[in-house]
């Protein structure tokens, strides 16, 4: 696997894992006074480890 892939695929499961972490812990998110629904860290929770395990898989 390139170093790119390697350091992409870490940083993508990072990312999840916070949401992850978000989701169970039950954090309160508030930008600019607005406060993101918990649906949001779940739809990005599904894309960026998704999008982790996809190019994981592609690395042959």
């Amino acid at each position: 696997m390139k170093p790119f892939t390697t350091v992409t695929v870490v940083l993508l499961i990072l990312i999840a894992l916070a949401h992850a972490l978000r989701l169970w812990l039950g954090w309160e998110v508030t930008v600019n006074g607005i406060t993101i629904p918990m649906w949001v860290s779940a739809v990005a929770f599904i894309v960026t480890a998704g999008l982790a395990i996809g190019l994981w898989r592609e690395r042959r």
